[in-house]
């Protein structure tokens, strides 16, 4: 588009300029991307197809590209919203991306984020749908575990986007009643770091002061009351727990019915916490047959050897996965003789690891499996196996890893998890196509 008179020319876009600018597609991160003269903005705060002024929040001349809010709305979307929460906008809260935009605009754009993800890095065409998860029908009320940082004042409140300035507030409006309702937000944290306030299934909502110690953090009940799962679970209130309340459930539910266990198979759940996928396995494939878990946090092992203490053909594992496979790290490791630091090398892989399996669940962390996990699992040659994911991006990649391997996506949901945010979870199920390993 043409330059305004008056505006900065390219070369002299800098954190604070300001030009209008027409908001192209969505892209991963709960942006837009937008051009001016050839230059590459990530815009915050607009929607695809609206022209908008950006005001420049990060970059300097001769950056690959900026960062930017829509400071004013020129030609609006017809899927934008005023925010219900007065704390969304340019310079404010960093926690919620599409407040400016309708719930069921916000699954579509999520939607073409994880398409977009899988066609560039899996080169694989998928028409995507976000589901919302069940119980949610507006988008707010539905974090049941907040963390909120504290000022040196003791204030609590929310981070500023890319920034660890705090923004005091009054309420968090994707917080639960019962989070908000402790009256975490009024009360004086002086000398804390932040505070992390859990309301779980059972019993009365918890404060947990950070830094804490996760040892002697309270242990919480959550319930799952899935078709293929019904059952309690202990976890400590610092542990990883899914924070919207239909979401472990709806996850369990889509895992079983795409695996499809069967009666004396053998499964591998992978990243497992504390014990939610590995419980409904065992419930499906009973005693005659084997669930091996694998979990690096001591505390969840801990807690899961008691959640599933009812069915001892469930085994935990305690370790890092790509560690108990044996397969070479891709971190880096200090301590050498000369104060250096080096990568490790290979490992040998646990007795505990069986050598075939015939269904895994990954459940890995926002930075994915890796190459490396992948190939690891595939060698089992399992029938078929499901991801949980909460990174599109590191779904997509570790899909490649997959694809290449053997392995057909035969089933792809989405959900809406995280409501006015851009995050989006994915259970994706893959089944052999090449022949059975020996």
């Amino acid at each position: 588009m043409s330059q305004e008179p008056g505006t900065p020319s390219t070369a002299e876009l800098v954190a604070g300029s300001e030009v209008v600018v027409d908001a192209g597609p969505i892209a991963h991160g709960g942006f837009v991307v937008a051009r001016h003269e050839g230059r590459v903005l990530f815009v915050r705060h607009a929607l695809p197809g609206e022209q908008v002024r950006v005001r420049v929040t990060e970059g300097a001349a001769g950056d690959r590209f900026l960062r930017a809010d829509a400071v004013e709305v020129l030609a609006a979307s017809p899927d934008r919203v005023q925010p219900p929460c007065p704390y969304a906008g340019p310079g404010l809260c960093g926690g919620c991306d599409f407040q400016h935009v309708d719930v069921a605009a916000q699954r579509r754009l999520k939607a073409t984020v994880v398409a977009e993800q899988l066609q560039r890095l899996a080169h694989l065409e998928r028409d995507v749908v976000v589901e919302p998860v069940p119980g949610d029908t507006h988008g707010l009320r539905w974090r049941t575990r907040t963390e909120f940082a504290v000022d040196p004042a003791g204030r609590a409140g929310m981070r500023r986007h890319r920034s660890h300035a705090l923004l005091p507030i009054d309420d968090c409006l994707i917080a639960s009643e019962r989070v908000v309702g402790t009256a975490v937000l009024q009360a004086d944290w002086a000398g804390e770091k932040a505070v992390d306030v859990v309301a779980p299934s059972d019993g009365d909502a918890v404060v947990v002061r950070i830094p804490s110690d996760e040892a002697v953090a309270p242990v919480v009940t959550e319930n799952v009351a899935a078709q293929s799962l019904s059952r309690e679970f202990d976890v400590s209130a610092r542990g990883f727990w899914q924070v919207h309340p239909g979401a472990a459930a709806t996850f369990v539910d889509a895992v079983i019915a795409g695996l499809d266990p069967q009666p004396g198979e053998r499964c591998l759940d992978l990243y497992a916490g504390v014990g939610v996928f590995a419980s409904a396995l065992a419930q499906a494939v009973g005693e005659r047959g084997q669930v091996i878990a694998v979990e690096s946090d001591s505390i969840a092992v801990a807690q899961a050897r008691l959640n599933v203490a009812s069915t001892p053909w469930v085994r935990y594992v305690q370790g890092r996965v790509d560690h108990v496979f044996g397969v070479e790290s891709t971190g880096r490791v200090s301590g050498t003789r000369k104060g250096g630091r080096r990568r490790p090398g290979p490992r040998r892989p646990s007795s505990d690891i069986p050598p075939t399996a015939d269904l895994v669940v990954l459940d890995p962390p926002r930075t994915g499996a890796g190459k490396a996990v992948v190939g690891a699992v595939v060698a089992l040659g399992p029938r078929a196996l499901a991801y949980v994911a909460c990174d599109p991006a590191a779904l997509a990649r570790d899909t490649a890893y997959l694809l290449e391997r053997g392995y057909a996506l035969t089933s792809l949901r989405a959900f809406d998890a995280f409501p006015m945010t851009h995050h989006v979870e994915c259970v994706a199920v893959f089944t052999r196509t090449g022949p059975d390993l020996p």
